[in-house]
């Protein structure tokens, strides 16, 4: 007589500074493209409001990012979770990011910060667009190198 067991989904953070764009934009993704074998989250080093381009331009395709509060990396160290990859997606991210319990590994992607933006309305959107397919894009290449095993 066999026996299922559940496979358990692979946990992710996705840090930034402010939790209001890039990381947000990142666990959304994670979660469309693989939820079936990934459970992402993601939290801020200074939570503030999200950016409502990154919210118009993930809605552009059909993905809704919760406008709740930002959470706190910090909050979540505290309540001692464990994730399989912590991944900055901002420089700041990496240096000030707390060492999670566990077997977690650290990676670094840099995206450009949507919040500095300049230029018009639409400008800001276009440049936006870019980073939400950058991340896009890696996550894409995330989900290979995890299902053969590769981490880089």
């Amino acid at each position: 007589m066999s026996v299922e067991t559940k496979k358990r989904k692979i946990r992710v953070l996705f840090v930034c500074v402010h939790n209001a764009a890039r990381s947000r934009m990142a666990e959304a993704f994670l979660n469309r493209l693989a939820g079936d074998r990934f459970e992402a989250e993601s939290a801020g080093l200074e939570p503030t409001e999200i950016n409502p381009l990154a919210v118009e331009v993930m809605k552009e395709i059909g993905i809704d990012i919760p406008m709740n509060r930002a959470k706190s990396v910090f909050d979540f160290y505290k309540e001692n979770r464990l994730y399989r990859y912590v991944i900055a997606v901002c420089d700041e991210a990496v240096e000030r990011c707390p060492i999670f319990p566990g077997f977690a590994t650290t990676l670094h992607w840099s995206f450009e910060n949507p919040a500095g933006f300049t230029g018009s309305r639409e400008e800001r959107l276009a440049k936006t667009r870019e980073i939400r397919e950058q991340i896009r894009k890696r996550i894409g290449e995330f989900i290979g190198e995890e299902q053969w095993g590769d981490k880089k």
